[in-house]
């Protein structure tokens, strides 16, 4: 199954699950190609291509089922048992040896995370930037997330409370941003 089709039938499947349970907005089954898969997929311009992705909050697998069909390893972590079963669905479904899911919280996952340098964390409508750094500060990683047009004032609150480096790039599906973060403490 190439590429296309893994994201043809993950959209088929998106669809059907999300008639029976919380995947998505509603209003974003209309457009998954940009809303959901072309907004993740811009994180692999970025991305370094040896890159061990861990995507905080998996939800319906933005973006990391997408980066696992553009080929990364990844690990999605979720706690939410029903969207484990969609994602663990997907992953049989398209055949993605390189997706993991992982059924737990995210703090349970990093306490026990190896220090491989070549790991990067990922989210997209996840949590506000400082819970975020709340949870990964302490391990070095870099960070490449999705975030809307209020990562300014996140930005903010979350230097009151860590120091990092970062660079914002404009999205090129919507109004917001791709935030690359290193170097937090």
């Amino acid at each position: 199954m190439n590429n296309k089709a893994k994201f043809d039938r993950y959209a088929e499947m998106l669809r059907d699950w999300s008639s029976r349970m919380n995947l998505v907005a509603p209003s974003t089954l209309a457009d998954i190609e940009t809303r959901h898969f072309a907004d993740s997929a811009q994180l692999a311009d970025v991305l370094p291509p040896d890159a061990h992705v861990v995507d905080l909050g998996s939800g319906a697998g933005f973006p990391g089922v997408v980066l696992a069909i553009l080929g990364w390893p990844v690990v999605c972590i979720e706690s939410i048992g029903k969207k484990v079963a969609f994602l663990t669905a997907v992953r049989d479904e398209l055949k993605l040896d390189n997706l993991t899911i992982y059924h737990g919280r995210v703090e349970n996952y990093i306490a026990a995370l190896p220090r491989d340098e070549k790991i990067v964390f990922t989210a997209r409508a996840f949590a506000p930037l400082v819970k975020i750094l709340d949870y990964v500060a302490k391990t070095g990683h870099r960070l490449f997330l999705l975030k809307g047009r209020e990562i300014p004032a996140e930005i903010s609150v979350a230097k009151q409370k860590y120091k990092f480096d970062y660079e914002l790039i404009p999205s090129k599906t919507g109004d917001g941003f791709i935030i690359i973060i290193q170097k937090c403490r």
